[in-house]
């Protein structure tokens, strides 16, 4: 038989402390087995009973050559696309070397360790939706200096005059003959004409699209936040998988043991064969558990690698600790204050507030006249002849003044104002949600904390106690056979419920964070 591998967790119940060892589990003949199970239970009952004699342990972990368990201590794994020195680089002007690429990558050949804050980082640098957000707001801001930049110039080029039959006679075009002894053109022109809006409305409209540009980035930095809140609802549902199958991979141990002693009861004519076929079925259904939970954990890492960007067949290996994730969070009041004043949905809709108001003032603006100023040079002769004649110059203002009654410029400013108030009341609204998402997401943050809680202190380890107290009666004097598994059941059952508690506490946590406006790291 080969051993099995798992670290198997109970409570001392008596001293209120957790205690390990190991005890390695061999091929044995059914009399070995029912030796070792009733010297461990014998020993377990003792350190319950007994308060001097605290060395003695409380729990068994059966080693053998299966993986590791993934829920050990995060390590510091290194990750070339996630480096955070390319973040300064993220809003840097387009060129030709940064051109956004097909965010679609092939699957490596080796896999890739990482916890939260490298994926997050990875979702930053690759993730398409964030990548086309950065690409907007930049395509706003370089709209501000086409703004802002003057108006382009008129060139103009005039002559007339020309002969019936030359009517390209460019450069004769004034000459002399005997038929128009002082040639015909009179008026041969160049002239520039540089038009001008009134002093402040282009300043003013440049500085509201760098304010519209400016609510973009806060936007996407809300999408980061959310998109964000998603990776790590699937990180910690992935962690969770595996800590079922750490779990169900108990579950098979404790049944075997439970199997082997009903064998050895058995080969002793001192159980019924019966006994030992339930405890088999028992095993593979847990066994069968695990094929589930694998394909739940697959089906999490493959939603995870799409989500950064990654292949979505990239081997992945999810690195990270429950119970030292398991931070501190900060009190409702404080989260509040935060969220008032750093959530990114916030400073978005203050933004375009802010831009709504500046939309005021220039449509007020529009009332003003604007301008513009041609310059001429005028000369009797052909453009391209030799200079035959003196010239002369002409300066030109002419005003561009809002005519029709102001139609135009009256439901301009009503459109404006109008802006104003949907940008006002769409502000109060956002500030309104936020706190409300706060506010149900403490408070569901709160129920399952008082969750995971109530299972780790008390369900679990009675659960636990119970599993040893009907094992030992059943090694011992073979009663209690239901009873038995029953209790296995039981301690398998919220041993998962447990698992699964920890990671919506740590889900919802997340969520917290990130609906107050933080990373949940």
């Amino acid at each position: 038989m080969n051993s099995i591998s798992t670290d198997l967790e109970a409570a001392d119940l008596i001293h209120g402390r957790m205690t390990t060892n190991k005890l390695i589990v061999a091929s044995a003949n059914p009399a070995k087995w029912l030796a070792y199970a009733s010297l461990f239970f014998v020993a377990s009952v003792f350190a319950q009973t007994s308060p001097v004699n605290s060395s003695i342990p409380a729990t068994v972990t059966v080693q053998a050559n299966e993986a590791q368990d993934l829920l050990s201590a995060p390590p510091v794994v290194s990750n070339q696309s996630a480096n955070p020195a390319n973040a300064a680089s993220l809003f840097a002007p387009v060129t030709k070397s940064d051109t956004p690429k097909i965010y679609t990558k092939g699957a490596p050949s080796g896999p890739t360790d990482m916890d939260l804050r490298q994926l997050w980082n990875e979702l930053k640098l690759n993730n398409p939706q964030l990548s086309s957000l950065r690409e907007s707001y930049l395509s706003a801001k370089a709209t501000v200096p086409q703004i802002n930049a003057p108006a382009n110039p008129q060139v103009g080029l005039v002559w007339s005059g020309m002969p019936v039959n030359s009517p390209f006679a460019l450069g004769g075009a004034n000459t002399p003959t005997p038929q128009n002894p002082n040639g015909i053109s009179s008026n041969n022109a160049i002239s520039i004409a540089q038009p001008f809006q009134f002093p402040g409305k282009k300043s003013l409209a440049s500085d509201i699209a760098n304010t519209n540009a400016e609510a973009l980035l806060a936007q996407s930095e809300s999408t980061y936040l959310q998109l964000g809140a998603q990776l790590s609802t699937l990180y910690y549902t992935a962690l969770a998988s595996q800590k079922q199958l750490q779990v169900l991979k108990e579950s098979v141990m404790r049944l075997e043991m439970i199997k082997n002693v009903a064998k050895a009861r058995y080969s002793n004519n001192a159980a019924a064969y019966v006994e030992y076929l339930n405890a088999q079925v028992a095993q593979s259904s847990a066994q069968a558990d695990q094929f589930n939970v694998e394909r739940q954990l697959s089906v999490a890492l493959n939603n995870i690698n799409t989500l950064v960007g990654r292949h979505s067949r990239e081997k992945l290996i999810l690195r990270g600790d429950v119970r030292r994730a398991m931070n501190s969070v900060p009190t409702l009041l404080e989260l509040e204050d935060y969220a008032e004043t750093s959530h990114p949905s916030l400073k978005s809709s203050a933004l375009q507030l802010e831009a709504a108001r500046k939309g005021v003032d220039l449509a007020k603006k529009a009332y003003l006249p604007d301008f513009q100023v041609i310059g001429s040079s005028f000369t009797p002769r052909g453009p391209f002849s030799a200079n035959n004649g003196a010239m002369f110059y002409q300066l030109e203002l002419d005003l561009i003044i809002p005519l029709y009654f102001f139609t135009k410029e009256k439901y301009g400013v009503e459109q404006a104002q109008r802006n104003q108030a949907a940008a006002e009341a769409g502000n109060i609204s956002n500030r309104q949600q936020i706190a409300l998402a706060v506010n149900s997401a403490f408070a569901s943050y709160e129920q399952a904390k008082n969750q995971t809680q109530f299972l780790k202190e008390r369900q679990v380890p009675q659960a636990d106690a119970a599993y040893k107290v009907g094992l030992t009666q059943y090694s011992n004097n073979g009663q209690g056979f239901n009873d038995l598994l029953t209790a296995q059941t039981q301690l398998r059952n919220l041993e998962v419920q447990l698992a699964l508690a920890e990671s919506n506490l740590l889900q919802a946590q997340a969520v917290l964070l990130v609906t107050s406006g933080k990373e949940p790291f």
